[in-house]
């Protein structure tokens, strides 16, 4: 027989899937339309009878992705899209750890509905797994006049709430909650260490190739609401833009782009574009900078799981035409703020150029702020546990290498996923999809991934590679080139 689970909002029925219980496209708040949209998030209708949960449900509005070659994310049209997937071993059993899901996607794109991010490994090996939706872009993260701020963020409180509301007739335990993400959801994750209204509803955090999250005010935020305003020809207000249908309104930002790329090698990555969507710090819904009330303690209290890739970004920069001329490569290193010093740093390691370009590129956005972060939270007494992973995939003649996403697979142990060849070529190994999955469920259910947690003396970080090995301090020198969060 099918699982059947009876939720605050009513009776839902799943189906069973290689002996995991799953509940596909649940509503954990109202959908966000007609006097609901661009307002804070509220639980969503009872309805009598059983929902059937056996389809993943719609994904939030995003522009279409033209980029094939990474996360698979179909995009499934329809109002309920604050909706969250569950992956139970047993809707009966009592207690066990949960991860809640936040996916990627600079907060502009994305959704649960990605083969990726199936939690079938999960709930296989004892955790219950919920991923969510949420709103995006425009809808989720531009501030109008009318309308609450950060209304991302709110939804992610509003999943959350009913995660604590409702996980334990899945069989998890409401007081064992972890929150993960990569990329974006990784930012959202440890966002939520500094929203109040998160308070008690989350106690692990797992934080993959976030980069910072040293939020801005409210601010620059409204210049970029107000500039999509002006294009549209209204006023930056919640009832101006309710008139317009929302592919509208991605449509209307991204033409807010220029089509020229900027200059030197560097200038197809760094297109000039309208401001990226991203939480601010309102004052309420985000309290403060989240790196601020980590390295002060006043975040809440959270075990944290981070790491980044070794080359996130290097790809979009090494597969650019070369070779780069001396002076647009000058050029390009003032542009990333590399000193001399950095200069030589680099190219005693890596050919100069693109490589080099490309590693700048990703210990500044990326393996930076990550070191960053971990250093503030153990300074503050809070127990880190850090990584890096550095196995290079052979995709695309080795320009993938250790980048971007390439990791997620073996975090949840999903190989033979769709589109996870053309990220980590014909046979990504194994074995280090089992050691990765393994880490992720010790610290969802303990809170140790199975090694030391980092401190300031020795640094203690886990190497994800073939094999696997734990060093200290692997980044001493990239430190000193690139000081400050």
């Amino acid at each position: 027989m099918d699982p059947h689970v009876r939720t605050t909002g009513g009776r839902v029925r799943g189906h069973w899937a290689g002996g995991v219980a799953e509940f596909l496209g649940i509503p954990y708040a109202a959908a966000p339309v007609g006097e609901r949209r661009f307002a804070a998030p509220v639980p969503a209708p009872s309805w009598e009878g059983v929902r059937y949960c056996h389809a993943y449900g719609p994904t939030a509005p995003q522009p279409p992705s033209d980029y094939t070659e990474g996360v698979p994310e179909p995009l499934i049209a329809g109002d309920d899209y604050l909706n969250l997937n569950v992956f139970t071993p047993d809707p009966g059993a009592a207690g066990l750890p949960v991860l809640v899901w936040i996916h990627g996607g600079a907060f502009n794109g994305g959704s649960n509905a990605s083969p990726w991010y199936r939690g079938t490994t999960f709930a296989r090996d004892g955790v219950v797994f919920v991923a969510v939706n949420y709103r995006l872009g425009v809808e989720g993260f531009l501030p109008l006049d009318g309308a609450p701020v950060n209304l991302g963020v709110l939804d992610w409180v509003r999943a959350l709430t009913w995660v604590h509301d409702n996980i334990a007739a899945f069989g998890g335990d409401p007081g064992a909650v972890t929150v993960g993400g990569q990329s974006a959801g990784g930012q959202a994750s440890l966002t939520l260490l500094a929203v109040p209204g998160a308070a008690g509803l989350l106690h692990r955090v797992i934080d993959m190739s976030g980069g910072a999250v040293a939020w801005e005010p409210v601010e620059p935020a409204c210049q970029a609401a107000r500039a999509l305003a002006g294009r549209l020809g209204v006023p930056p207000t919640r009832e101006a833009f309710s008139a317009f249908a929302p592919q509208e309104l991605v449509a209307a930002y991204a033409s807010l782009g220029s089509d020229e790329p900027g200059p030197g090698p560097l200038g197809e990555i760094f297109r000039p574009g309208p401001k990226g969507f991203n939480p601010v710090n309102d004052g309420e819904v985000v309290a403060r900078s989240p790196y601020d009330m980590i390295r002060d303690g006043s975040a809440h209290p959270a075990g944290l799981l981070m790491g980044a890739t070794l080359e996130e970004f290097n790809e979009s920069v090494r597969s650019q035409p070369g070779p780069v001329e001396e002076e647009a490569y000058l050029g390009a290193l003032r542009g990333l703020g590399a000193a001399p010093e950095a200069r030589c740093f680099y190219e005693e390691r890596l050919p100069a150029g693109l490589e080099v370009l490309g590693q700048i590129l990703t210990d500044k956005i990326f393996r930076m702020p990550t070191l960053r972060l971990t250093e503030a939270g153990a300074e503050a007494g809070r127990t880190v546990h850090a990584y890096e992973f550095r196995w290079r995939s052979p995709a695309r003649g080795g320009a993938v290498g250790a980048g971007h996403c390439v990791d997620l697979p073996f975090v949840f142990d999903n190989l033979d996923a769709g589109g996870v060849g053309r990220m980590c070529g014909p046979t990504p190994p194994q074995a280090l999809a089992d050691d990765m999955h393994a880490a992720w469920v010790r610290f969802v259910a303990t809170g140790d991934p199975g090694w030391p947690p980092y401190d300031l003396r020795s640094r203690p970080t886990w190497i994800f590679d073939t094999p696997g090995h734990l060093t200290h301090d692997p980044l001493a020198g990239e430190s000193r080139l690139w000081p400050g969060p």
